[in-house]
């Protein structure tokens, strides 16, 4: 499951403080308010709630982050696993001149073995 970016979601940065968060929160609930604006949904304003609400409570805000990081963790291991199998299923790169000798000592051993 991915995890909603509630900083992305607010306009703010993830250092941003309580009353920077305040003043986005403010500025996106009037521009996303159904009453205000008839063409908006009221699921953008819900996740607008939401995102305010954790982030607005130290208490939830230190939980979102941590989970945020370990995503993040989780997703940095993930990527150097894949890039691992990916060199590891990856054939030998040789160039022109070393196959060519890897070619003629092979050669050499079958004559000799004959």
């Amino acid at each position: 499951m991915r995890l909603t970016d509630y900083y992305a979601m607010l306009e703010v940065a993830p250092d941003a403080t309580l009353a920077q968060i305040k003043r986005s929160y403010r500025r996106l609930a009037r521009l996303y308010h159904p009453d205000l604006n008839n063409d908006i949904q009221d699921v953008r304003i819900k996740q607008l709630n939401e995102a305010y609400d954790i982030l607005s409570n130290a208490a939830k805000r230190n939980a979102y982050d941590i989970q945020r990081l370990e995503a993040l963790r989780r997703a940095v291991i993930l990527d150097l696993l894949r890039r691992q199998q990916e060199k590891i299923h990856q054939e030998p790169k040789m160039t022109w001149k070393e196959g060519f000798v890897g070619f003629v000592q092979e050669f050499k051993k079958g004559l000799q073995e004959h």
